[in-house]
């Protein structure tokens, strides 16, 4: 399926400068929210109460919340869970509160104000130092994963290559943690998850590029550097748009439609391939090109017969 067909390269490569400035710019600007904001981040890092009930009809959650505000806990998160008649309670981790007893303390609250009957499902208890510890380990695993991935990049292909893709994919990350600064959404398990799978969708577009540009280096013998990358990429935007466009569809249908648990999961996959498109593009191969990657650095060494080695004086 062909979606663009051009007689021509797009000359990508002269947008390059412009490119790199706004990345700067995004840069500093998501670093400088996180530094003045920081990150809002859910229970299960900061630690706290999940609570799961269950109601006879339509859930009113903004009553509820009425409801508990009144009864000490202002600062409940109330998020339908499922369908319309299953409630998700979180109870920030407060020094007031006994957190054996806020399940307890929670559904009498609701079932004093409700009329319909209301029953407990589940009730989790994330102490602060288990949030700690997830902070942490999630930290260690994107490191160890832009590491494995530079390591990975560098043997296969060129050392210039592997650091355009792991500051391609350090890009992504930093610039979808900045969305979550400044729109201080929650930032929770699932968006963790959607950062380690953006991780990976991201470095599959960049290898297709590089594996492209390592056959056009090969192919185009008089073209230019900036030529045989922009070659690489249009020759492989076909590909890019499609593969983007079905993840978009899915993730919106996800976005709309999957509820408030997974919303975050869905906006982080959402803003971080429109940015991993864009970094594949614009950051991984132009921070190669300004390394100075050349044709010879992607050939392969000339192979010498051995009998003709043996000859030579």
């Amino acid at each position: 399926m062909q979606i663009f067909n051009f007689s021509q390269p797009v000359n990508f490569m002269r947008l390059k400068w412009p490119a790199l400035l706004l990345s700067v710019l995004l840069l500093i600007g998501s670093a400088a929210s996180m530094f003045s904001q920081g990150i809002n981040w859910g229970l299960d890092f900061t630690g706290g109460t999940v609570i799961e009930v269950g109601l006879s009809e339509t859930a009113d959650l903004t009553a509820m919340r009425q409801m508990l505000a009144g009864a000490g806990y202002p600062d409940a998160v109330i998020q339908l869970f499922g369908s319309s008649k299953d409630v998700l309670i979180r109870i920030p981790l407060r020094p007031d509160l006994e957190q054996a007893k806020v399940g307890q303390a929670v559904l009498q609250a609701l079932t004093g104000e409700l009329a319909e009957p209301v029953s407990l499902r589940r009730v989790e208890f994330v102490g602060p130092s288990v949030g700690e510890e997830l902070k942490q380990d999630g930290g260690m695993a994107m490191l160890v994963a832009l590491l494995g991935i530079l390591l990975y990049v560098a043997v296969r292909f060129e050392w210039r290559l592997s650091v355009g893709a792991v500051l391609a994919l350090g890009h992504d990350v930093i610039l979808t943690l900045g969305l979550f600064s400044v729109l201080q959404l929650e930032f929770d398990l699932t968006v963790l998850a959607a950062i380690l799978a953006l991780i990976g969708y991201s470095i599959n577009d960049t290898i297709v590029v590089f594996d492209r540009l390592r056959e056009s280096f090969r192919k185009l013998r008089d073209a230019t550097v900036d030529e045989t990358i922009n070659h690489a990429i249009t020759s492989t935007l076909n590909r890019t748009v499609i593969t983007s466009l079905t993840t978009v569809l899915v993730l919106l249908v996800l976005f709309f439609m999957g509820g408030a648990l997974i919303h975050g999961f869905a906006t982080a996959l959402l803003f971080g391939i429109a940015i991993g498109t864009y970094s594949s593009v614009y950051v991984a191969s132009a921070i190669a090109e300004v390394l100075g990657i050349s044709r010879e650095d992607m050939l392969p060494p000339p192979e010498q017969d051995d009998a003709e080695i043996s000859e030579l004086p």
